[in-house]
C-alpha cells in the first residue's frame, strides 16, 4: 500500500510541475538600480532592512554568482533588453561623449551609441507578441519612449537615468509622472502603480518590468523613514540613513504587490524575478568581501543579487553556484512563458530554465565576457578601484570557471585572479601564471575578433602626462 501512496504523491507532484510550466504564467521582473551584492538582509546587510524581499529569495533559488553585463547603467540595461554583449548594440557607457578629464585619457574613447535600435528586438517584444500585457514602471534609460521596444504601458520611462530634482514631486522631466500627488514618494507611487495594472490585468497574462530608480543618485531619503535609521545602531558593513529608507521603500512596495497577488489569488501564478542593473553605489554602500563598485569591473561592480522564484517548479530555500549573467535573462523569460526567440537575431545568453528546474546544466566553464571601450571618471578616492582617477580605463574582461581576466587598453596590462581563493581579487596572478594568463587573454581576444568588439588605439592628443601625474600624485596625498 506504501509503495502505492508513494507512485500516487509522486504523479500528483509530477502533474503539478507540468501545470505549472504549460500554463502561461505572469512575470515580475523587479530590476533595481545600483543595488549592491550585499544590499539586502539575505545577502547579508546589518543596517538596511529587505524582510519582503528575503521572504521572496527564501521561497526561490537565490544565484550567488550572478552577474551584470556592465558595470554601469545604459549599457546594462541594453545587454538585458537584447540579450546581447555591449558589442552588438554598441551602447558602451552613459552618454557617448569622454569621461574624464581629457588630460588623463590616454586613447580616444569608442563613442557608441546612446539609443537602444529600435531592429533589435527585445524579450518584451517577444512576450508582447505572445499574448502578454506588458507594462514598464520606472527608469528606462534606453531611448525617450519604451513603447516602441515591446511596453504596453509605461509610467516614468525616459532617456533619463535618474530622477533629477530628486524622489518627490515635481519630476518636470519625466511627463508619465505628472499626474502624481504632490506627497508622492517616487518609489512609492510606482509600486502603487505596479498594484493597479495587477489588480486590472488578473485574468490574463502579464508580464510587469518594474524597474525602479532606486536607489539610484540622487540620494533622497523618504522622510517618514529618517528618524528610524537615524535612532538605529549602524553595522560594521552599512551605515548610510538616506540609502537605508530608499531601500526600505522599495522592500514595502514588494511587499504590498506579494499581498496582492496572494490577495487576488494569482500568487502561485507568478514567477517573481529580482535583479540589479550593476554594483552597488561606492560612497553609500559596501559590497566587502569583494573589491569595487558601480562603475569597476571588479566583482563589486558587477556582481549583483539575483533569485527566481517560481512557485511549483523551483524547489523553495535554493541556491546555485552557476556563473550567470544579464544577457542570460531574454533566453529564459521567453522559455518560461513559451514565447518565441527572434528569428536571425544574435543571442549571446542561455536560458537558465534548466538550472532553474533543478536539472543538470553545467555553466561553471562557460565563458561570460565584458567589453568597455571607454572611460569612467572617478567619484571617490579609494582602493577599490584600479585607478585613483579613473573607475574604469578602456577593458576588457573574461571569466571562465573560477578565473577571471582583465585586459586594459591603454597599458596592456593584465590582472589575473582566481575568485575561488581570492573573491576580493587583491592577488593579480598574472606574471605568476603566465600560462593561464595568455590562454584566457587569447580566448578573450578571440571573442573580440568573433562580436566586432572595437578596441580604442588611437592617441587622445589632448593626454599630457605630467598633468597626469600631478593629478595622481594629489589625490593619493588626499587619500594619506
Amino acid at each position: 500500500m506504501n509503495r502505492y501512496i508513494k507512485i500516487l504523491v509522486s504523479l500528483s507532484i509530477l502533474v503539478s510541475v507540468v501545470d505549472a510550466a504549460s500554463t502561461k504564467p505572469n512575470i515580475l521582473f523587479i530590476f533595481l538600480d545600483d543595488f549592491g551584492w550585499k544590499d539586502t538582509s539575505y545577502m547579508g546587510s546589518d543596517f538596511y532592512e529587505s524582510p519582503h524581499i528575503d521572504r521572496l529569495a527564501a521561497d526561490g533559488m537565490v544565484f550567488t554568482n550572478a552577474y551584470s553585463a556592465s558595470a554601469n547603467c545604459a549599457p546594462a540595461r541594453a545587454s538585458l533588453l537584447s540579450g546581447q554583449y555591449t558589442p552588438r548594440h554598441e551602447i558602451y557607457n552613459v552618454g557617448t561623449g569622454p569621461r574624464g578629464n581629457s588630460k588623463h585619457r590616454r586613447l580616444q574613447h569608442v563613442s557608441g551609441v546612446d539609443v537602444l535600435d529600435t531592429s533589435i528586438r527585445t524579450w518584451a517584444h517577444q512576450i508582447q507578441a505572445s499574448g502578454y500585457k506588458t507594462a514598464l514602471m520606472g527608469k528606462w534609460h534606453l531611448s525617450s519612449d519604451p513603447i516602441p521596444y515591446g511596453f504596453d504601458i509605461n509610467i516614468g520611462g525616459t532617456h533619463s537615468g535618474s530622477p533629477p530634482k530628486g524622489y518627490y514631486p515635481p519630476h518636470p522631466n519625466i511627463p508619465s509622472l505628472q499626474g502624481s500627488p504632490e506627497d508622492a514618494y517616487l518609489t512609492d507611487y510606482l509600486s502603487d502603480q505596479a498594484d493597479a495594472f495587477i489588480r486590472e490585468n488578473k485574468d490574463r497574462p502579464w508580464l510587469l518590468y518594474l524597474t525602479h530608480f532606486a536607489v539610484h543618485t540622487p540620494l533622497d531619503a523618504k522622510r517618514e523613514l529618517v528618524a528610524k535609521y537615524e535612532s538605529k545602531e549602524k553595522g560594521k558593513l552599512h551605515k548610510h540613513v538616506a540609502m537605508a529608507t530608499m531601500i526600505q521603500s522599495v522592500d514595502d512596495g514588494i511587499g504590498k504587490i506579494q499581498a496582492t497577488l496572494e490577495e487576488i489569488g494569482i500568487a502561485d501564478d507568478t514567477i517573481v524575478l529580482f535583479f540589479s542593473d550593476n554594483g552597488g553605489y561606492g560612497p553609500a554602500t559596501d559590497m566587502d568581501p569583494l573589491k569595487g563598485y558601480k562603475g569597476t569591473y571588479y566583482e563589486g561592480g558587477i556582481r549583483v543579487p539575483f533569485f527566481v522564484k517560481w512557485p511549483r517548479v523551483v524547489k523553495a530555500g535554493t541556491r546555485n553556484e552557476n556563473p550567470i549573467t544579464g544577457v542570460d535573462v531574454y533566453p529564459t523569460l521567453c522559455e518560461m512563458v513559451g514565447a518565441e526567440l527572434p528569428a536571425g537575431q544574435a543571442l549571446d545568453g542561455v536560458s537558465l530554465v534548466p538550472l532553474i528546474r533543478g536539472e543538470k546544466m553545467n555553466l561553471k566553464e562557460r565563458p561570460l565576457y565584458w567589453h568597455f571601450p571607454a572611460y569612467l571618471q572617478s567619484y571617490a578616492v579609494t582602493d577599490e578601484q584600479r585607478d585613483i582617477l579613473f573607475r574604469s580605463r578602456p577593458c576588457s574582461i573574461i571569466r571562465i570557471g573560477d578565473w577571471k581576466l582583465h585586459q586594459y587598453f591603454e597599458s596592456g596590462d593584465l590582472e589575473l585572479y582566481n575568485l575561488k581563493r581570492d573573491i576580493g581579487e587583491k592577488r593579480n596572478l598574472a606574471e605568476r601564471n603566465p600560462k593561464k594568463a595568455k590562454e584566457l587573454l587569447t580566448q578573450l581576444e578571440a571573442w573580440r575578433a568573433e562580436i566586432g568588439a572595437p578596441v580604442p588605439t588611437s592617441p587622445n592628443p589632448e593626454f599630457d602626462a605630467k598633468v597626469e601625474a600631478v593629478a595622481r600624485s594629489g589625490k593619493m596625498k588626499k587619500r594619506s
